[in-house]
């Protein structure tokens, strides 16, 4: 059984870190059940472990938060539902790649499910929305 969490309103990305830290621990001691969460930041950047100074624009404009996870630089913010995975790789066969990918076609079929096409788009990461009131941007 997973544990689907919802929170209204919007999370500090450090709160969210915090939680989601001492739920991963948990999970690893077997003391929790795993955990879905969705949830909306404030406005806010993330920088993975490839991003660089340079190129971030307007680097004031938003809080930076470091990550540990790999890619660039990431907007958050709200109306955009964040999805946070707390399951346990290692169950499901230690290939992170795989794992990715598994959940990207969970993602497509769920949003389906709700007549949402989610696709995946060439050089870009995650799976996307288009919005017809939303032009597309440059990739």
């Amino acid at each position: 059984m997973v544990d689907w969490i919802v929170s209204d309103g919007l999370t500090p990305y450090q709160d969210a870190v915090a939680a989601m830290e001492a739920r991963a621990k948990a999970i690893a001691m077997g003391e929790a059940r795993e955990a879905i969460w969705l949830l909306e930041h404030p406005p806010l950047y993330t920088a993975g472990t490839s991003a660089r100074p340079a190129d971030l624009t307007d680097p004031d404009r938003f809080p930076v938060h470091e990550t540990k996870r790999g890619g660039q630089y990431t907007y958050h913010g709200p109306g955009q539902r964040v999805v946070y995975v707390m399951l346990d790789v290692g169950a499901r066969g230690r290939d992170v790649r795989a794992f990715v990918k598994a959940l990207e076609g969970w993602i497509i079929g769920t949003l389906a499910e709700f007549n949402v096409t989610g696709e995946l788009r060439e050089g870009r990461v995650g799976v996307w929305v288009q919005r017809p009131d939303k032009p597309l941007t440059v990739t």
